[in-house]
């Protein structure tokens, strides 16, 4: 018998759904926040000490181990031991017999596809425990690194998404034209140097002997063992922490290098100001391994690119490249066309049909636009023998998703082209479903007059792209994190830049608060929506619940078992 956050026995034979994971998530939070805010002061003593209660607390290891069995999505991909799934009762057991380790047992490599190309990437699968201590691991280290990353770091931090990044770069670019290096990291995740990046954590003890454990354990791809002599593997629970913290300082050094340069262009445009402004005037927006660099000089971007090469150089890495490019924003450059894309995104200057002034519009990137149409139509083909209901069911999720993701920007005129495409390709569908029909007879059978002419069945309608109303995004503030403790800011920030419309709905009428077990839902908490009456269809306020994914998990366990 052991003891939760709260002081009550706890039994592995105990349901888990039973543990007040209220108190315990409370708990690790408030460690989080004391790890956070020592870091800021950065009194590094206290950190280590705070981590060191985190990670021997029982309550954290439950979270740890809750995350890579009920929250994660990739929960029942198995590790070279072969564990895909665990009961409850094993997940108590593992949480009691959880601890760091000198040692780590070897990840299985899959590989898979790239999105639009032949080639495919490495992933790693870790072991259950292993999953579950690096869980546990990143639970202590997240905190204190979130109160060093610099202000423009974005990708795989909690509170921070893609959208802040390109709101960022709107932020720079919104009232000047400037230069722009657009590049990627060559196989950031497979070759950063291990000695850089554990010298970077400046741990001791049990915590760098159990990073170094999972460093050099090596893959196993099919019955061949691969050692590991760079890089943290793709698919681990702490790798993408590790990643940023390998590129930590790329901003802080560049900048810091090129500031006399930054004081020569400033003084011969007649600028004025202080060391903050100079820096200021130097952009390095950075997405895990994608970043911009933006500056009016064509030559202070080009100094950046060569400094940023030779600090990549003592972590490991090196440019992609086929993926690095020095573009301008509005007029060709050495043959590249005007703007770039980033992350899905097109950004450029366009001059005004007055010929006077410019304005910058970021709209979703071409090939992005392209891809999903690509996707659509492949859909499409796959069912051919499908009913429209069957239809409508599966494209349904892909053009709400997709088109949530693009709500942010000037994405209006191509929401309604891709809607005319697929609407010709509907036309496609259902003539192949009757080749011995007219076109006009297809189109009677299936786009009802009831619904003005909508590709529709009963009460199921296809949801259109431009459907989809274009809402601001609000970048996020400074270098607040999500272990700062405002939960008021936080929860705001959530309902307000939702990618779902009906999940922010739900999260206002529920302010903030899990409909099962009254837990704040964390951005960065794996979300379902709940139909009360079990008809996924009905999607009114009053059927449907926000709840977390264990939530819901315990929510049908019950009702069908």
């Amino acid at each position: 018998m052991t003891q939760d956050a709260a002081g009550r026995s706890v039994g592995t034979r105990e349901a888990w759904e039973q543990l007040d994971w209220k108190s315990i998530r409370a708990y690790v939070d408030r460690l989080q926040v004391r790890i956070y805010q020592a870091a800021r002061r950065d009194d590094i003593e206290r950190v280590r000490k705070l981590q060191q209660l985190l990670i021997r607390s029982y309550s954290a290891k439950l979270l740890a181990v809750r995350q890579v069995t009920q929250d994660n999505s990739g929960k029942r991909s198995p590790g070279v031991d072969g564990v895909a799934e665990l009961d409850p009762t094993e997940r108590l057991k593992l949480a009691q017999r959880l601890k760091l380790r000198y040692r780590a047992s070897a990840v299985r490599r899959v590989w898979i596809p790239k999105p639009g190309k032949q080639e495919k990437r490495p992933l790693g699968i870790p072991t259950m425990r292993d999953r579950a201590t690096q869980a546990l691991m990143k639970l202590a280290l997240e905190p204190e690194w979130e109160a060093r990353f610099e202000p423009n770091s974005y990708g795989f931090r909690p509170g921070r998404s893609a959208h802040d990044a390109v709101g960022a770069i709107f932020r720079a670019l919104a009232k000047k034209t400037a230069h722009v290096l657009d590049a990627d990291i060559s196989a950031c995740f497979d070759r950063i140097a291990h000695d850089a990046l554990l010298a970077k954590l400046r741990l001791k003890g049990k915590m760098l002997g159990q990073i170094r454990a999972w460093l050099r354990a090596g893959a196993m791809d099919g019955e061949v063992f691969v050692p590991a002599n760079g890089g943290t593997p793709q698919g681990g629970v702490i790798s993408p922490l590790l990643a940023n913290i390998a590129l930590h300082g790329m901003e802080l050094e560049t900048k810091s290098r090129l500031l006399e340069d930054l004081k020569r262009y400033s003084a011969a445009k007649g600028q004025k100001g202080g060391r903050d402004r100079l820096l200021a005037s130097l952009s390095i927006i950075r997405y895990a391994d994608d970043f911009v660099v933006i500056h009016e000089s064509l030559n202070i971007v080009m100094k950046a690119k060569q400094c940023i090469e030779e600090w990549l150089k003592s972590v490991g890495l090196e440019l992609k490249p086929e993926k690095t490019r020095v573009v301008h924003t509005q007029n060709t450059l050495e043959s590249h066309p005007p703007g770039f894309d980033f992350l899905g995104f097109n950004v450029r200057h366009y001059v005004l049909k007055s010929g006077r002034g410019r304005k910058l519009l970021i709209k979703p990137s071409a090939k992005g636009t392209q891809r999903h149409r690509d996707k659509l139509a492949e859909l499409l083909r796959t069912l051919r023998g499908a009913t429209q209901e069957q239809v409508i069911k599966a494209l349904n999720p892909r053009i709400r998703g997709w088109s949530n993701y693009y709500r942010h920007v000037v994405s209006k005129q191509t929401f309604s082209k891709l809607d005319n495409e697929l609407h010709w390709l509907l036309r496609c569908w259902g003539r192949h479903r009757h080749p011995n029909k007219t076109g006009n007879w297809a189109f009677t059978r299936y786009w009802s007059r009831e619904t003005r002419w909508a590709f529709s069945v009963g009460k199921l309608t296809l949801y259109k792209h431009a459907d989809t109303d274009i809402v601001r995004h609000v970048k996020v503030v400074g270098d607040r994190s999500l272990f700062d403790g405002d939960t008021a800011y936080w929860t705001a920030r959530a309902i307000q830049n939702s990618r779902s419309p009906r999940r922010a709905r739900l999260r206002a009428k529920q302010e903030n608060r899990c409909a099962r077990c009254q837990g704040i839902l964390y951005w960065n908490d794996p979300q379902e929506i709940h139909h009360v009456d079990r008809d996924r269809q009905n999607n009114s306020l009053t059927n449907t619940k926000l709840v977390h994914r264990h939530c819901h998990d315990v929510i049908h366990r019950v009702e069908y078992t």
